[in-house]
């Protein structure tokens, strides 16, 4: 296993959710990653269309070298390089494609790539990625994702993305779900820090209580 990978499983195992930052921008990284870190999390997301996104990847990997810190919306090998460039370790993309997935791994940065369908799933872990991003969850039900458990390999990590909360949780987790992306339940632009550490440890206890 790659040291990138490597990281990803040690922080995953700490707690498997992945904050999505949508929106934040530069000045909002470092309060909103200080409350998520208090509250246990360790696996943070800016997705490339938020303000300045490698500004704040930046400002927090040199802030929490011990967080896996990433960015969202990774839709190019080119924006793998930048996020490479910025210190982030984890790449998570909307979608499937094959010279992402190859370029983070050529880089050791953790990548989790977005698949709605089994023969995505299968070619993006072929490719390397380290977990699938089960997304729009919305469109994956509990029972899809119960079939698709049953025809991969059991060591796979599935995460649905999208629309989680801490009542559907449950409901995924007893599909098989091994974590989550929290998007808009989580942080908000503009959301103060104090609220995001009280959602953080919402959903923290959610799934372990499951």
């Amino acid at each position: 296993m790659s040291s990138g990978n490597a990281r990803f499983g040690a922080a995953f195992k700490q707690l498997p959710l992945i904050a999505i930052l949508r929106g934040i921008a530069p000045h909002e990284a470092l309060p909103v990653g200080t409350a998520l870190l208090d509250a246990g999390w360790s696996l943070i997301e800016v997705p490339l269309n938020s303000p300045r996104p490698l500004d704040s990847i930046l400002a927090l990997a040199q802030a929490f070298p011990q967080a896996m810190i990433g960015a969202g919306t990774v839709l190019t090998a080119a924006a793998v390089r930048d996020v490479a460039a910025a210190g982030g370790a984890m790449v998570v993309a909307p979608n499937f494609d094959a010279a992402v997935v190859r370029e983070a791994r050529r880089l050791d940065l953790a990548c989790l790539p977005g698949v709605a369908t089994p023969s995505e799933g299968f070619a993006a872990l072929a490719a390397g990625a380290v977990a699938l991003k089960l997304f729009p969850a919305e469109a994956i039900s509990p029972a899809m994702l119960k079939a698709w458990r049953a025809v991969f390999d059991a060591s796979t990590l599935f995460l649905p993305v999208g629309s989680i909360t801490t009542a559907n949780m449950v409901a995924y987790r007893a599909a098989g779900a091994n974590g989550f992306g929290i998007g808009s339940a989580l942080y908000k632009p503009g959301l103060d820090a104090g609220v995001v550490r009280a959602n953080a440890l919402a959903f923290a206890a959610a799934y372990r209580g499951f």
